[in-house]
């Protein structure tokens, strides 16, 4: 199983449904359920069904109620290169958040081989 890593506040509101859209500076050819994953804890899983773009931060400001980043977030982010979407769908956030054994370096995508007790 893989898990993404998120930041917060995006990370809660992912697994809660109220945010559709992770912005990233990459495309992913990864698709399925994943494990959303913030400071060594999955909170959650979700679903990546697709990846959109790529966009400008421009274009993304229309589509805030997606991906709920500020437009002046998505601007530094971007550091004037394209942005993509990546879709995600079917969230659920678990009741205790499980803690991961995190391979060092891990920066984005995390292997999940096991949760600590």
């Amino acid at each position: 199983m893989r898990g993404l890593i998120v930041k917060e506040p995006f990370a809660s509101w992912i697994v809660e449904g109220k945010k559709i859209w992770e912005i990233r500076k990459s495309s992913t050819k990864i698709r399925g359920e994943v494990y959303i994953i913030n400071k060594g804890f999955a909170i959650g899983k979700a679903e990546l069904v697709d990846v959109l773009g790529p966009f400008t931060p421009e274009e993304l400001k229309a589509h805030k109620e997606k991906h709920l980043a500020e437009y002046e977030f998505l601007k530094e982010y971007s550091n004037g290169k394209k942005l993509y979407a990546w879709v995600f769908k079917n969230p659920v956030k678990f009741d205790k958040p499980l803690e991961v054994i995190m391979p060092k370096g891990a920066q984005i995508w995390v292997n999940i081989r096991g949760f600590k007790e």
